[in-house]
């Protein structure tokens, strides 16, 4: 995986004094920040490996004044890398030196709620557990949850297709998303689906929706809200090998059962997390946590189901929660697992995702490529719709660490492509995945994803060096301005 930027348009770079002035015409003086001390804040996401501080930030109010910023940069031929919180895994808003990044942190209010049609209407700036927090008191939650809910905004959950661990039940980000209000590169307000069931013609959320903020900037969102279930149970479940537990997933998704979630961690997530946060986990070499909900009746009916199925598989332990703190204790260890391998090395998450039943082979197959490369891989990820998070330790300080990190996370990308699986589930693409692209897709395959982008960004301004491999990307923005 190569992640080298474009060189910057030294032109671009000169204009960046006008470019301020024009800025703080259509914004307050204290939304545009452009001193170079001040723009570092902003020269990574949460892949934070690379780094490039940007031209200048802009941090608007409105769709007005979003609209305001892209019109500019659209007439002086300025790059726009969209950024809701920064929490990207995949670079998907790391800066270029020339561009103007548009984050749209300050537009975090709840628009609309409707009960009786249950959506809510917000604007993107919002975080994802910030909705749910809107509308909890009155007995709903906004569905999907990323591990990073607490801090990542709505805005990045749309542009990633993001997930979460109650997603295999009730879907991803596009499963849930009813209508967006998108500003164009050019300026130009268009509103997409809305508060009803389907919109007529042509699924254009379901294409803005993933798209890594390479169409428009979503600046208001339509989310479907869901009733809270009556009750919820967890059930822990340990083994002693790693593919006995990736099986029994299989088995339990074979078996018609549907859960809310089935979550994976193996030895180093589970031991690093239990340090950590103290939440009672057995020392195996695999753990699986599986949720349930509805009626206490329903609850129960489920878990002997899939307790039945587990029992085939000789745990090592098998633990049904008996109360609220149990089942928050069982949480407790999955949701610290990203921080508390944080704290014992550097490391890169990936994210690929595969059909479950291969899970067993490629747990397998990350096992061996470890000690292929010498680099330890904790895997934790959502287990019941196949989605990989494998962590790759790596010393910082250490030369040619990052690049082996690199090397060993482009062959389990690779592993999980040819799984019968693709490149990302929920991360994005961003620069992590660009220049892999070319392994899941063929030529004509992404000629016809940059066509559409063609029609929606011609100048190939919106968010450059992402997506698409960095040399075809370069030579499609070099047509688009020779064509001008």
């Amino acid at each position: 995986m190569s992640m080298e930027m474009p060189v910057p348009d030294a032109a671009i770079l000169a204009r960046k004094a006008r470019l301020v002035e024009r800025l703080q015409s259509v914004v307050p003086a204290d939304a545009v920040i452009h001193d170079p001390h001040q723009t570092r804040a902003y020269e990574c996401d949460a892949l934070t490996a690379y780094k490039c501080p940007p031209m200048a930030v802009v941090l608007p109010a409105s769709t007005k004044e979003v609209s305001d910023v892209l019109r500019i940069c659209h007439e002086d031929g300025v790059p726009v890398v969209p950024r809701g919180s920064g929490t990207s895994l995949a670079g998907g808003a790391l800066p270029t030196a020339d561009c103007v990044i548009l984050g749209v942190a300050r537009m975090n209010d709840v628009l609309e709620t409707n009960y009786d049609d249950r959506y809510i209407r917000v604007e993107s700036g919002r975080t994802n557990l910030s909705v749910t927090g809107a509308v909890e008191e009155d007995g709903f939650f906004y569905a999907p949850d990323p591990s990073s809910q607490l801090a990542c905004a709505i805005a990045g959950n749309i542009a990633m297709n993001s997930g979460g661990a109650h997603c295999l039940k009730y879907g991803v980000t596009t499963n849930n998303l009813m209508g967006v209000t998108l500003v164009m590169m050019d300026g130009e307000i268009v509103e997409v689906g809305g508060a009803h069931m389907d919109s007529a013609g042509l699924d254009l959320l379901g294409l803005i929706c993933g798209s890594e903020g390479q169409l428009g900037v979503v600046t208001e969102a339509t989310l479907r809200i869901l009733p809270k279930p009556e009750g919820a149970r967890p059930v822990l479940m340990g083994f002693d090998d790693s593919e006995v537990a990736g099986a029994c997933v299989s088995d339990i998704i074979k078996a018609g059962v549907l859960p809310v979630a089935i979550e994976f961690m193996d030895r180093l997530c589970i031991e690093t997390s239990e340090n950590f946060a103290q939440a009672g986990y057995p020392m195996c070499e695999a753990l699986l946590i599986v949720e349930v909900e509805g009626s206490e009746a329903e609850i129960d009916h489920q878990l002997d189901l899939i307790m039945e199925i587990a029992r085939r598989h000789d745990p090592v332990e098998l633990r049904q929660s008996t109360s609220a703190e149990e089942s928050a204790l069982i949480w407790l260890g999955r949701k610290s697992a990203f921080g508390a391998i944080g704290q014992i090395n550097d490391y890169m998450c990936l994210d690929g995702t595969i059909p479950v039943s291969s899970l067993p082979f490629v747990l397998r197959r990350i096992g061996e490529m470890s000690k292929e490369f010498g680099l330890q891989v904790g895997n934790v990820f959502h287990a019941g719709d196949g989605n990989m998070h494998p962590l790759i330790l790596f010393d910082a300080n250490k030369p040619g660490d990052l690049e082996r990190c690199e090397a060993l996370g482009a062959e389990i990308l690779k592993l999980c492509v040819e799984a019968g699986g693709c490149l990302t589930g929920e991360h994005g693409v961003g620069i992590e995945k660009r220049d892999l692209m070319e392994y899941q897709f063929a030529p004509d395959d992404l000629e016809a994803q940059m066509a559409i982008k063609d029609v929606f960004d011609a100048q190939w301004l919106l968010n450059p060096a992402k997506v698409f491999p960095l040399s075809v990307s370069q030579n499609r923005r070099m047509l688009a301005i020779a064509a001008q």
